[in-house]
């Protein structure tokens, strides 16, 4: 029989889960949309963005401090090699998206911005791939 398991564990990847989903398929959907919004004028761009990064930036902490409350969990010594190699990708991806989202914010060439914007989402992407491999 199968049965429902609703516990602590449980908990923490929602949270995990729904913080890595909202930094990642937001930024998805802000690059698909954006396009759109620059055709209504900057102002409109600047609008959209400072209203995704209200958003976006407490997901993407929640899904850093849950990552840090899943490591609790692991029996680090009883792990594999494949495991810390992994662990250690999905950390550098993670650092990696939101120092990108991070000078993306910052950034006043357009080229910069967008290919910032695109290191973050790519690693971003990426990092939701090592913590499904986990």
């Amino acid at each position: 029989m199968i049965e429902a398991h609703w516990d602590l564990d449980t908990l923490r990847l929602f949270l995990h889960t729904l913080g890595a989903a909202v930094w990642v398929g937001g930024q998805v959907v802000i690059a698909a949309v954006i396009p759109a919004i620059r055709k209504v004028g900057a102002e409109a761009t600047q609008i959209a963005a400072q209203q995704f990064a209200k958003v976006a930036w407490p997901f993407f902490a929640l899904a850093v401090l849950t990552g840090f409350w899943n490591l609790l969990d692991v029996e680090f010594e009883d792990a594999a090699n494949s495991y810390h190699i992994t662990l250690t990708i999905k950390v550098v991806l993670v650092i990696a998206s939101g120092v990108a989202a991070w000078l993306h914010t910052k950034a006043t060439q357009k080229r910069n911005i967008a290919m910032l914007g695109s290191i973050s989402g790519t690693t971003a992407i990426g990092a939701l791939l090592a913590g499904i491999a986990l």
